[in-house]
């Protein structure tokens, strides 16, 4: 009976959820009940049963709560005193003194405390175990996952250079190869090389490397993973055009501040030629047919001093003042006050507002600054051969994205498609007096506010440039 029983219980703690205890409470009932009939049949021999039980107490103890493990090591100690009382009763004598049962019970609840020790050690260190299995698995994620965004190619390969990892850079570089190849002298023998030459001790080989047509050339640069059976080495492969734009950049950096400063040095002797010129204009004594020469060097000390003038400016260009601007109101007054600055004639600028109620952050004095460029631009260039010019500001939404734009037009001749291209470049221009950093300067400070400045042409004829404000969605103001 008690083997059927051990059987079922073994059978039902192996199917079952394994947190469940109810196998466990039966499993130590039963041998606890079997225990103290085989005591009392077996009164007269010394068959050392009641040590037997010490092992299922401390084993049923390491898995149920201390309260139920030191219940059980009780009733078992309490079973034994049961048996020795009714065998001193039915037969008359007991072969097991009081002090045994007494020791017998005490090792009872001994085993089921120190198995409750374990427990707990066990259950602290299942926790722990588990926190750190958790923290490497985010880790890894997280590692997997810068590895995957990195701009620069990572390959990392064994001994028989099979790829065993790769990101998504490498696979671009590598002209997106079928990801079951991990032969990498099958994919690209020249990096195959390169990873062997390194292997054998050769110095860095620092030439630049095509791995695929239409791919920009990479320097490989490998380095061995430590403690690795496999003896992998990681294979970085750095792009050469990203490290020429950064050396553009600082080159850039550089020659914008010499500039500047060549620029602050013209300042005083262009200021010297253009007085020179005025004082020889205002003489009596100076030849009549010689003044063409004198408009000329004014002309030109005029158009040196707004190039000097701009490149200041750029290099001391403060941070800007962002405020919310209702972008309606501020069209109205930007065009009135134009129009009162600036003499139109028999020109025409209008507003034009599809928007109501629509503003942006911005700072208002650099979009002043942007929208007078624009708008001085359109009126001089914006005009068909001996008609007067039709300018427009327009403030709107994009039928397609609902996104707030700023729009200068004119209805000139526009701007051949050669060109566009090349009209946000700095002194690019087609104007004899032009600087060529009007436009310049305008999308740097579009940029600076979060907005883009584009050139748009018109079905028909003429320009649009379009200012896009992407800071913030246009919000509508009652």
């Amino acid at each position: 009976m008690y083997l059927i029983a051990a059987i079922v219980l073994l059978y039902w703690g192996s199917i079952g959820d394994h947190t469940r205890r109810m196998p466990v409470y039966l499993g130590i009932a039963f041998d606890i009940i079997a225990t103290l009939l085989t005591l009392y049949a077996t009164s007269n021999l010394d068959a050392g049963i009641a040590t037997l039980i010490l092992i299922n107490i401390a084993s049923a103890a390491t898995l149920l709560p201390y309260r139920s493990a030191f219940a059980f090591a009780l009733i078992a100690g309490g079973g034994g005193f049961i048996e020795r009382s009714v065998s001193a009763f039915l037969i008359g004598e007991s072969e097991r003194s009081i002090g045994e049962v007494l020791l017998f019970a005490l090792a009872y609840v001994a085993a089921a405390g120190l198995s409750q020790l374990l427990r707990t050690e066990v259950t602290q260190r299942q926790i722990l175990m588990d926190r750190q299995e958790s923290d490497l698995a985010s880790l890894s994620q997280l590692n997997e996952l810068i590895i995957r965004r990195m701009r620069s190619g990572v390959i990392v390969v064994d001994d028989r250079n099979q790829i065993q990892r790769i990101n998504e850079s490498a696979w671009h570089l590598l002209g997106q190869t079928s990801p079951t190849r991990k032969d990498l002298n099958g994919i690209n023998s020249a990096l195959s090389m390169r990873v062997n030459e390194w292997r054998a001790g050769h110095a860095a080989n620092l030439r630049p490397l095509s791995l695929a047509e239409g791919q920009p050339e990479v320097i490989p640069r490998f380095v061995a993973v430590p403690q690795s059976d496999a003896h992998l080495c990681i294979a970085f492969l750095e792009d050469t055009s990203l490290m020429t734009r950064q050396a553009e950049q600082l080159t850039l950096s550089s020659l914008g501040r010499l500039s500047a400063s060549i620029a602050h040095e013209v300042r005083n002797p262009l200021a010297a030629i253009s007085h020179a010129s005025q004082l020889l204009a205002e003489s009596e004594e100076f030849p009549a047919s010689d003044r063409r020469l004198l408009e000329i060097i004014r002309g030109q000390c005029l158009r040196m001093n707004a190039i000097v003038e701009n490149i200041l400016q750029l290099s001391r260009r403060q941070h800007s003042k962002q405020e919310l601007v209702l972008l309606p109101r501020w069209a109205e007054a930007f065009v009135e006050e134009f129009r009162t600055v600036q003499p139109l004639g028999q020109d025409e600028l209008k507003l034009v507002v599809q928007a109501a109620g629509v503003s942006s952050m911005f700072d208002p004095d650099q979009l002043q600054q942007v929208a007078w460029n624009l708008v001085k631009n359109a009126l001089r260039y914006g005009r068909m051969p001996n008609e007067p010019a039709r300018v427009s500001v327009v403030v709107r939404r994009l039928p397609d994205t609902q996104q707030t734009v700023l729009e200068v037009t004119d209805r000139g001749p526009g701007i051949p498609a050669k060109q566009t291209a090349h009209i946000f470049e700095p002194f690019f221009t087609t104007s004899e007096m032009g600087t060529g950093l009007g436009l310049y300067i305008a999308r740097q400070l579009c940029e600076t506010n979060q907005a883009t400045l584009d050139y748009h042409s018109l079905a028909g004829g003429g320009s649009c440039f379009r200012i896009s404000f992407h800071g913030q969605p246009g919000t509508d103001i009652a």
